[in-house]
């Protein structure tokens, strides 16, 4: 299976069931969507800040049909001028390359320096679907099981309202 073997062992750790999906690369949500699988699913955004200061990161999943506006996000997280992360960055961080961060990618972050945000309405998706931090393949878990590895992973988050 693409990714990474940390991801599949944590979330077996957890008990947390998967579909699996195998795809050509896909490392913009636009690419990833023509492979879209996954009845009920909500395929999922993920964005990768910095502070301008860049001693804080952040995550931020949301639904991927909706747009972001960068100066609206940071009013909306109230952490000030934001940028993107670099790739240095986020491999650093993140433990990945550009076009493959998801909310998995969290399994890297032995610091839990990284801070997640997480778009209120994606409480109600039935499932979600993210990259096994490898734009090759993506996993679909239910809403519950997001949740379960949200509050275990031990990065500090908050659900906020995007749009």
């Amino acid at each position: 299976m693409n990714g990474q073997p940390q991801v599949y062992a944590y979330l077996d750790q957890l008990g947390i069931k998967y579909d699996y999906y195998e795809h050509p690369e896909a490392p913009t949500i636009e690419i990833a969507a023509q492979y879209y699988r996954g009845e009920g699913t909500t395929l999922c955004k993920n964005l990768f800040f910095r502070n301008h200061k860049g001693n804080k990161h952040y995550l931020v999943i949301m639904d991927s049909r909706h747009q972001m506006d960068i100066h609206d996000m940071e009013h909306r997280l109230h952490q000030g001028k934001l940028s993107f992360a670099s790739p240095e960055r986020m491999m650093k961080y993140l433990g990945v390359r550009p076009g493959s961060v998801s909310l998995f990618t969290l399994v890297n972050d032995a610091n839990h320096e990284v801070f997640l945000f997480v778009d209120s309405k994606l409480k109600e998706a039935e499932k979600v679907s993210f990259h096994p931090n490898d734009n090759t393949a993506s996993l679909v878990i239910s809403n519950a099981d997001m949740m379960k590895f949200i509050a275990s992973i031990g990065n500090q988050y908050e659900f906020v309202d995007l749009y």
